[in-house]
């Protein structure tokens, strides 16, 4: 069976236009009919055309992208795409990636496969980065956010103005805990915790 040559491309929403990157993939696709293209946000992998891709690609079948983020926008999502896509043999080559463009012929397969290897580890050594940064972004906030006297946890809600009374009675074996939470509707979870707050702050 014949290898087939297909062409993927992606605008984020549907008012954007795709002929700037069809029009550079007819240029290496025989066939149009084999440009799959979505117009939907590249956030995640759950897409129709590019479901529908990955589906009848084969072993052995070249790819063709305008830029890697055609794909997608998610970093780990580009990086076991392109490892689905290595697994099955398949050719990727991308527009603005001169060094993937090159036909190194059949006794260059490993050349194209040590791409393909370099493109993996490229992406996943981006999202190593990029999740420490959104880490390190995420505790600057909480310290910028504590010193302007936000609090962060659990919300605290007052106690109720029978509370005291009821507690002592609690106490006192007067009444019993569930007693307290069918009136106060609180789960044993929030009783206990209530009271060990209130204890510690009397």
């Amino acid at each position: 069976m014949n290898n087939k040559i297909f062409g993927y491309a992606r605008v984020s929403t549907k008012e954007q236009n795709l002929d700037r990157q069809i029009d550079s993939l007819k240029k290496y696709i025989p066939n149009e009919r084999d440009i799959i293209v979505d117009k939907m946000s590249g956030k995640d992998t759950n897409r129709p055309g590019l479901e529908s891709l990955l589906y009848n690609i084969r072993q052995g079948d070249t790819l063709y992208i305008h830029s890697l983020d055609r794909l997608g926008r998610n970093k780990n999502d580009i990086k076991r795409l392109l490892t689905d896509l290595k697994e099955k043999k398949v050719i990727v080559r991308i527009l603005d990636l001169p060094t993937s463009m090159v036909d190194y012929g059949e006794a260059g397969q490993g050349i194209m496969e040590l791409i393909n290897n370099i493109l993996i580890e490229v992406m996943a050594y981006q999202a190593q980065v990029e999740r420490e940064n959104i880490r390190k972004r995420q505790e600057e906030g909480i310290v910028a956010a504590k010193a302007r006297g936000v609090h962060f946890g659990r919300k605290k809600y007052p106690f109720p103005e029978t509370w005291e009374d009821d507690y002592k009675e609690w106490k006192a074996k007067k009444c019993t805990a569930k007693s307290l939470m069918k009136k106060y509707e609180w789960t044993s979870t929030t009783f206990y915790r209530k009271v060990a707050e209130y204890e510690n702050n009397i």
